[in-house]
């Protein structure tokens, strides 16, 4: 749960700590702006994946499911810049599936707090494991980072690509290469 009282408070002492006047007519409100903004992109530290991973429907295929170009934000934990991108799902079903729209609230769920890309690629490949209990799941990441865009090696467009493979497509190549054929199609 974001303290957003602390939050307002902290933010009252970077203002200062960067030369600004808090104080100032611009600036007043700009505290519990950041504290609202705080609690809605870290509202993920209080969710669980499994609150949309636990209704599923049963099938009787247990073909490739890909969910693909699902967009995301978070924030770098080491910057606390935001980095964005896209990801993609793909899992074998073992006679059940989620619903579509409860693995974009899974990569969601952990986008929203402090995070490294590799670590989310790998909270999203292990919730869909453990709640969906498919034959397998693959989960790729394609993100810019704005602490390399706009401080640091400053490289506008550079993207960074993070992969997690999980059950089936870890020992079946083939898995993998047709998940790729299918997010170019």
């Amino acid at each position: 749960m974001v303290d957003r009282e602390l939050v307002e408070e902290a933010t009252r002492l970077l203002l200062k700590g960067i030369g600004e006047d808090p104080d100032r007519e611009g600036l007043l409100e700009t505290p519990a702006r950041v504290a609202r903004m705080y609690a809605e992109i870290a509202a993920g530290m209080d969710e669980d994946a499994s609150e949309h991973l636990a209704r599923t429907f049963s099938v009787s295929s247990n073909d490739l499911v890909i969910e693909r170009d699902i967009p995301f934000h978070s924030l770098c934990e080491h910057h606390m810049l935001p980095f964005y991108g896209t990801a993609a799902i793909g899992y074998i079903p073992d006679g059940r599936v989620a619903g579509l729209s409860k693995l974009a609230r899974t990569v969601e769920v952990f986008a929203r707090r402090l995070q490294l890309q590799e670590r989310l690629t790998s909270q999203i490949a292990d919730a869909l494991m453990e709640h969906l209990a498919p034959q397998g799941v693959i989960v790729q990441l394609s993100a810019e980072h704005m602490c390399m865009t706009m401080r640091g090696v400053r490289k506008p467009g550079a993207s960074t690509v993070t992969l997690a493979r999980r059950g089936a497509f870890e020992s079946n190549p083939g898995l993998e290469q047709r998940f790729f054929e299918l997010l170019r199609a």
